[in-house]
């Protein structure tokens, strides 16, 4: 009796999924594939790069964009509060140096010891599978 209800059971799943039977299907065919045109390059090449140190381009700031996506145009960030003003003032985060990039490979600016874990993982060559490589002893 019990393999006769798991055979029933088995049939009636695999019947119903098939393009007839009990239940009709309105499923989308999933090999009409259609074909999208190719990325097009503009011939417009007049970009010209930006200059360091410069004030960027007029345009929506991200934030900006967010909520105009989110609750439609015209919606605008709310203003921050002191608190959140004063810790960001304190954080220095008005205080960006623009030519951060070039100082960051500079031998003269000051990094944190991370270890030799650290050091050793970002030494690795790319790809490698070795478990030995893998197998770092620190002296802690």
């Amino acid at each position: 009796m019990r393999n006769l209800i798991i055979i029933a059971a088995a049939g009636l799943a695999l019947a119903s999924c098939g393009k007839s039977g009990l239940a009709s299907h309105n499923a989308p065919d999933e090999l009409a594939i259609s074909r999208n045109a190719p990325l097009v390059v503009p011939q417009d090449f007049a970009l010209t790069p930006p200059k360091p140190g410069t004030a960027r381009a007029l345009g929506q700031d991200s934030q900006s964009a967010a909520m105009e996506a989110l609750f439609g145009p015209g919606a605008r960030p709310p203003a921050k509060s002191p608190a959140e003003q004063q810790l960001l003032d304190r954080a220095g985060a008005g205080n960006t140096d623009p030519a951060i990039r070039s100082n960051a490979a500079d031998p003269r600016t000051n990094i944190v010891n991370k270890g030799a874990f650290v050091r050793e993982l970002l030494d690795a060559p790319v790809g490698t599978r070795d478990a030995a490589r893998a197998d770092i002893v620190t002296g802690a």
